[in-house]
């Protein structure tokens, strides 16, 4: 499954990778629910699949993800979703931004269990039985006390499936994912279990499937800094030969997304183009060199004009194709995370 990535995963990142194969199921990025129902362009705005049956472009259904806290209104905005044609409906105890959690969402849920189980209680007692209504979590706010509290009141409050992020609130995205903590949950559940976080990499994702037990995997991070990872973990399964996406046919892609902000104002037309190179760098040597050339850039058609000059020279052999190694990759990312702040 491709994770939701606020600010990140949109329509448009949803529809390319999923281009790329291998994926069974896409969330949206949060829908955050205060205390009203929205009108039907706001969902439409987060998950214009909606349109063409909940689907996209290459038939990945795509759940529909709600975040907050007020019951009656979490269940109004789930039931318009599922009108719309949303496939599913899940819901976000995981975000551990300071904002959202200042507010009482996401993570900060975490802390009082009752509430979590009450919030899926009342979804999935709101909506028809045959739409699935799944969960995603971490291990814990600071701590993992509460985690198999949540867990199992999570399946018996009727959810479908349960995803957990192996990590608490209070470990943020730093390494390492604690994947074998998730194996608690998944003895104790007869629901699906599907583990998340820090999966780079087919050595990740056996690693992350062998310490949890749980065979489900959802991409994050990952899948943007090697786009057909989905399909590489597929292969390393089957134990077939898949050759990797090579830096020609990622460029392609950054064309399509930066495409897709023409009309965006020009102050922050090219970020989304921009944000992914910082990904793409743990991956691609070409990215490196790129990245650059338009980071300063403004302008969507100077910025094309700098990716198709370098579909040139890589076709002429002059440009890297992958990155030579780890730590050169990871002092990179460093340097480039900490020059680049996106407003997206």
């Amino acid at each position: 499954m491709l994770a939701p990535m606020e600010g990140v995963t949109d329509f448009h990142m949803r529809r390319i990778l999923t281009s790329v194969y291998a994926y069974d199921r896409c969330v949206t990025e949060f829908i955050r629910i205060t205390n009203n129902l929205y009108p039907d362009r706001v969902f439409l705005k987060c998950c214009p699949e909606l349109e063409t049956g909940g689907m996209t472009d290459t038939g990945v259904p795509v759940y529909a993800q709600l975040l907050g806290t007020d019951h009656h209104y979490i269940t109004l905005n789930a039931q318009r979703l599922v009108e719309l044609g949303a496939p599913g409906i899940d819901l976000n105890f995981g975000c551990p931004a300071k904002t959202v959690n200042r507010h009482g969402g996401g993570s900060s849920l975490l802390r009082t269990p009752d509430r979590v189980i009450s919030i899926v209680d009342a979804v999935r007692n709101s909506v028809d039985p045959s739409i699935p209504v799944t969960a995603k979590i971490r291990l814990g706010f600071d701590n993992s006390d509460n985690l198999m509290q949540i867990a199992t009141g999570i399946e018996a409050a009727g959810a479908t499936e349960l995803c957990v992020h192996a990590r608490t609130r209070l470990d943020g995205y730093k390494p390492p994912a604690h994947w074998s903590e998730v194996k608690q949950v998944r003895d104790a559940l007869s629901i699906p279990v599907t583990v998340n976080g820090e999966i780079w990499n087919d050595r990740d994702a056996s690693m992350a499937q062998s310490d949890s037990e749980c065979f489900d995997l959802m991409l994050g991070r990952g899948a943007l800094a090697m786009p057909d990872l989905a399909r590489q973990i597929r292969s390393d399964v089957n134990s077939t030969t898949c050759t990797k996406l090579v830096w020609l046919d990622v460029l392609e892609l950054l064309e399509q997304l930066l495409q897709t902000a023409v009309d965006l104002p020009a102050r922050y037309a090219g970020n989304r183009t921009k944000q992914w190179l910082c990904y793409l760098i743990r991956e691609y040597a070409g990215a490196r060199e790129l990245f650059p050339r338009i980071k300063r850039l403004r302008d969507i058609d100077t910025m094309a004009e700098q990716i198709r000059l370098q579909r040139k020279l890589c076709i002429a052999g002059d440009v890297p194709g992958q990155a030579d190694t780890v730590k050169e990759v990871e002092a990179v990312e460093r340097i480039d995370a900490a020059q680049v702040m996106l407003s997206v």
